[in-house]
């Protein structure tokens, strides 16, 4: 338990930090699954188009800090991925 002040309005930072991570999060977990579903489709530029968005989501959360760079990189490599395949096919 938080025995100064300091203390306690850490706790308090700490929970709306937590909040707003939790929202970019759930933001990002949308334009991927919105691009998953343009690719199960199978439309390709539905699925260019939700690439785009993912891709930039994606990045604005490495910058914010709620994804790690490499872990954003990884992700967008995927969709690129998953997005060259859908392309050729």
């Amino acid at each position: 338990m938080a025995n100064n002040a300091g203390a306690r309005k850490a706790i308090r930072k700490i929970e709306a930090r937590t909040e707003v991570n939790k929202a970019r999060r759930t933001r990002v977990r949308t334009y991927l699954r919105k691009f998953q579903e343009a690719v199960t489709g199978g439309d390709v530029e539905t699925a260019k188009a939700a690439f785009i968005t993912a891709q930039s989501e994606l990045m604005r959360a490495v910058s914010k800090g709620v994804v790690h760079k490499n872990t954003g990189s990884r992700k967008v490599s995927r969709l690129a991925a998953q997005l060259k395949k859908l392309s050729a096919a």
